[in-house]
């Protein structure tokens, strides 16, 4: 018997242990059919380790202007190749790289932030407070969104940092989100759990922040993967269009002086090739991250393992 005890304990898991392993198990599973979530965070895993590797591999002040020579062909030297103001290219993708990403999570985060306390109070309050918030997010979606980026960057009069370019893009970044997470909680503040709340007397800063955020938080978890693309794009493309951060070697500024430099028509291939691959697997990814939270953020789409 005593025996049989020992056995007993020796295999019976402690509380905290057990949830972990379900915890795990339930993640695998989700992985297991979500085969576009394990596609996106390869691609931008493959891009994480990029950008670490290379910063431990490759000197990124080589990045700068005149560091090396210029215009010389990928090589055992220089495997992307330089570019005509002298900067090696594989130093540029692995300093750039990072700093791109900061602007999309800069902004993005700000922008689902600001956005998702607006649509909290105007969704939950009603009233003129909702009348004022809808109406101003009607508005700003109603002006297209480049256009108005364009002259907020250009009325600064100075080249932005990257810092600023984030600040930029995240003044737009919270009208989508608004509107969108505003809808979603309308549709859950009229639950019973949410009625219970109010009657046993919570305020409604308690509501929303114990009752509505938690229910919504994997809906704004999507909104942030989403937020975190289109604010990237938006600032590639002004980055384009000379309106970013000149010295830093960011994605976008890449493609402005491939551009500024005609490096497609002079046949620099290896110029504008790295920059746009990068380009490319980080919006597959996240693209993919986006579709396989899909399941996660909508209880609709939600299968049993």
């Amino acid at each position: 018997m005593g025996v049989a005890v020992r056995d007993t304990v020796a295999v019976t898991a402690p509380p905290e242990r057990k949830h972990w392993i379900d915890a795990f198990g339930a993640t695998l599973r989700y992985l297991r059919r979500n085969p576009s979530m394990i596609v996106g965070l390869t691609l931008l895993t493959v891009l994480l380790l990029f950008v670490i590797i290379g910063n431990l591999m490759v000197d990124t002040d080589k990045a700068r202007a005149l560091s090396v020579r210029p215009l010389q062909e990928p090589s055992a030297r220089y495997p992307f190749g330089t570019d005509k103001q002298g900067r090696d290219m594989l130093s540029v993708m692995v300093a750039g790289t990072p700093l791109t990403l900061r602007i999309g999570l800069i902004a993005g985060v700000l922008g689902v932030g600001f956005g998702a306390a607006l649509a909290f109070i105007a969704a939950y309050y009603r009233g003129w407070v909702d009348t004022l918030i809808r109406g101003v997010v009607d508005i700003g979606l109603t002006v297209p969104g480049l256009m108005l980026l364009i002259v907020i960057a250009m009325s600064l009069k100075s080249s932005l940092s990257v810092d600023q370019m984030a600040f930029v893009i995240a003044s737009l970044a919270w009208l989508n989100p608004a509107r969108i997470i505003r809808a979603q909680v309308l549709t859950i503040r009229e639950r019973t759990y949410v009625q219970v709340a109010r009657l046993s007397g919570l305020s409604g800063p308690k509501i929303i922040v114990l009752e509505l955020l938690p229910n919504l938080l994997p809906y704004l978890v999507a909104a942030l993967v989403t937020a975190v693309s289109a604010a990237i794009l938006a600032s590639i493309g002004l980055e384009v269009l000379g309106l970013g951060p000149l010295d830093s070697p960011t994605l976008g500024m890449t493609l402005y002086w491939v551009n500024y430099s005609a490096a497609l028509i002079n046949g620099w291939w290896w110029w504008w090739l790295p920059p746009i691959v990068v380009i490319a697997v980080l919006f597959l990814g996240l693209f993919f991250v986006s579709i396989g939270l899909d399941e996660f953020a909508n209880p609709r789409l939600r299968r049993q393992a």
